[in-house]
């Protein structure tokens, strides 16, 4: 295991500080300094600054970004490692990509979803891009797709640049980022360091939370730009970390991930060709998990011994794309992608006599994926647009278990895996069309129908789940969403106002669900089965800016859910949330307040729900009120802070898992949520 970087927090702090007293500029007034609402840009799309502090507590990884966007949950499990949820919708279901890579975790109970991997302050932007409405972000998102990007654009001149930024918090949290860019027109290179860590939290009642962590990341680019056309980037990335988790016998004691890419565009290429880009990978990542090492261990009848876990996963891919100008109003996005995993496992269940390091990788599992995909826009720069994409994948995945362990502990069994060795291939279609109609320049309508069909993922197909008529998941069917977005956005003086909403049905449902009954041997299993739902709600926000400096803004998501073949609702879908954020952003001074308020959860299904987790019970709703301020010192630095949960409520979110039984901590039904959090951080970039 890689060791933790460590750089105390006074220092990092002291530094920036110093850094004032050397910049020479004027104080910027463009954007608000602490964000508390997000709208969508573009139809169906939100594009956000990671480096802008927010509120809540700026993020730490990429589902804690995440859930400040309207839409989002995240399913709580500690301090880090949460599993996103958009619009009811966890898994594979949302795709996430770094830079257009594809990472995926390696852990069968999701102790590291791809966003466990994602340190949001080291990149540029964040896209979201909502429903399946686009078809070149790589195959079955039909949730949708996020981005996290960093832009590469060539210099004028010789020259270079830092960024740094340093957070303190309560519970011991403290992190610290530091950028460095230099180059000249021809050449350029760039580094991005973070750390961040944090201690166990207190709930609002001040019972302890088991959820300390440390996650530190390193990446570095080389970028040739030969002209204002051209860019050629080789990418590199390190990170690792450990965590603690509330709702599970073991920890998380190493998050090691390991990547290098390659980058190509070539723009104006030809009058007709417009663009040209390609792009390869390859990402590891080796997770290690026990029940010793951040936490004291107990012999259990489910766990005699100290026991560690030791999956990994490595992915490869490649992708090539071609912008094509076909006419003054029309532009034809077509491209392939490919993309395989491999996925192996080795495990001590007596790591003092055995330890893990000792023992072979067992593949588990293979995947691999091509696809081709073309979009296609018409009436480029019109008032009336019409964009539509189609793409098909050729699935295929091979189960390499030769054996399925059947319950844990003491009433665990071995017995023959009935699918070893066996392969399926699946050849399946996505597509979309949407329309889109702007008005007088201040108000944009669309409406668009959009088709996904999903292949299953790891987590449906391996891990620790059955079928519903076997001890083995392989045979799952694919699932196959159809979904009408529509929407409005008006922009217009000092009013603000977006509308999106959907209406989904899902054929073949892949719901995980706990405690079936099974005779031989005697048990309760987890089963992938396949449902039919159906799925519609909303996201809604309007701003109003007064009196110069003041702005007002609103938002609101919702969204319902429906087991059609069980006749119960679809399991693991978030309450109504409202929020409502009142700024007022001055030359130099910023404040805001933020009022995040939370309906009650009663339309559940206990026992069902998605990979990350299952319904256990309703809930009450909540409301949680934070207020933040920040100060521009000039342009290129700024110290702002705030205080999260300001009255100190105890609570949990819906989507949350269950409390476990922990030494020295109070198992909750739960994993409530941080108490009254105070934070403060210093940004610098010259």
């Amino acid at each position: 295991m890689a060791p933790f970087p460590r750089k105390p927090l006074a220092v990092a702090l002291a530094g920036l500080f110093l850094a004032v007293s050397a910049a020479r500029a004027q104080v910027a007034t463009l954007e608000p300094v602490v964000v508390t609402a997000e709208r969508e840009d573009a139809p169906l799309v939100v594009v956000t600054d990671p480096r802008q502090p927010r509120q809540p507590l700026p993020a730490h990884d990429g589902a804690d970004y995440l859930k400040t966007i309207p839409g989002f949950s995240v399913i709580r499990k500690g301090g880090t490692g949460g599993d996103p949820v958009f619009r009811g919708m966890a898994g594979s279901r949302l795709s996430i990509l770094l830079d257009g890579e594809q990472i995926l975790g390696g852990c069968g109970g999701r102790m590291d979803p791809p966003t466990a991997y994602v340190f949001p302050e080291a990149h540029d932007r964040v896209t979201v891009i909502k429903g399946p409405q686009s078809v070149i972000h790589g195959p079955g998102a039909s949730a949708g797709a996020v981005l996290f990007e960093r832009d590469v654009l060539r210099l004028v001149d010789p020259g270079a640049r830092l960024y740094a930024s340093a957070l303190a918090g309560s519970f011991g949290r403290n992190d610290q980022v530091l950028e460095a860019r230099a180059g000249t027109p021809h050449l350029q290179a760039r580094g991005v360091a973070t750390r961040s860590h944090a201690g166990d939290y207190e709930d609002g009642d001040g019972r302890p939370v088991h959820a300390r962590y440390t996650r530190w990341s390193a990446n570095a680019s080389l970028a040739w730009t030969p002209d204002d056309r051209t860019m050629l980037e080789l990418t590199g990335a390190a990170s690792d970390g450990e965590a603690a988790y509330a709702d599970r016998m073991m920890d998380g004691v190493a998050f090691e991930r390991s990547n290098v890419g390659l980058r190509f565009r070539r723009e104006r290429v030809a009058p007709w060709l417009e663009k040209i880009e390609a792009s390869a990978f390859r990402n590891y990542v080796d997770h290690v998990m026990d029940s010793f090492s951040l936490r004291e261990f107990r012999p259990t009848a489910m766990m005699a011994n100290p026991a560690v876990s030791n999956p990994d996963r490595e992915t490869k891919g490649a992708k090539a794309l071609a912008t094509l100008a076909l006419g003054a109003q029309d532009r034809l996005i077509a491209g392939i992608d490919w993309q395989s995993n491999d996925h192996t496992v080795r495990a001590s269940m007596n790591a003092l006599a055995v330890p893990y390091e000792s023992l072979p990788r067992r593949p588990d599992a293979e995947f691999s994926n091509r696809g081709v995909f073309a979009e296609w826009t018409h009436g480029v720069g019109q008032p009336l647009r019409v964009v539509s994409g189609l793409r098909v994948d050729r699935w295929q995945a091979r189960d390499l278990r030769a054996t399925i362990t059947l319950g844990r502990g003491a009433m665990a069994a071995t017995v023959a895996n009935p699918t070893a060795g066996a392969e399926r291939s699946e050849t399946l279609a996505s597509g979309f069309a949407r329309a889109e109609r702007d008005f007088a320049g201040t108000t944009t309508v669309y409406a668009g129908l959009g088709r996904a069909e999903r292949f299953p993922d790891y987590w449906e197909l391996f891990s620790d789940r059955e079928g519903v008529a076997s001890i083995s998941a392989f045979d799952t069917r694919p699932e196959r969403t159809t979904q009408l977005d529509v929407g409005v956005l008006h922009r217009a003086g000092d009013w603000t106002a977006t509308l999106a909403a959907f209406a989904g049905r899902i054929d073949d449902y892949i719901l995980i669900q706990s405690g079936v009954a099974r005779t031989l041997p005697a048990r309760t299993a987890v089963v992938s089965r396949n449902v039919d739902a159906t799925t519609h709600g909303l996201e809604a926000g309007v701003g109003y800016a007064f009196a110069n400096d003041w702005k007002a803004d609103a938002t609101l998501a919702w969204v319902r859910g429906d087991n059609d073949t069980d006749g119960a609702p679809l399991a693991q879908q978030p309450p109504l949330e409202l929020r409502l954020a009142l700024t007022r952003d001055a030359p130099r001074w910023s404040f805001g307040a933020l009022l995040r308020a939370v309906a009650r959860q009663d339309r559940v299904d206990p026992g069902k729900g998605n990979i990350a987790g299952q319904d256990i019970g309703p809930t009450g709703g909540f409301a949680v009120f934070s207020v933040n301020a920040a100060y521009r010192f000039t342009k290129t630095f700024t110290l702002s802070g705030g205080v999260d949960n300001l009255f100190d409520r105890a609570y949990a979110e819906h989507l949350s898992r269950s409390g476990t039984a922990i030494p020295g901590f109070v198992q909750t039904k739960r994993v409530n949520e941080p108490g009254r959090t105070l934070w403060l951080k210093a940004q610098a970039s010259f």
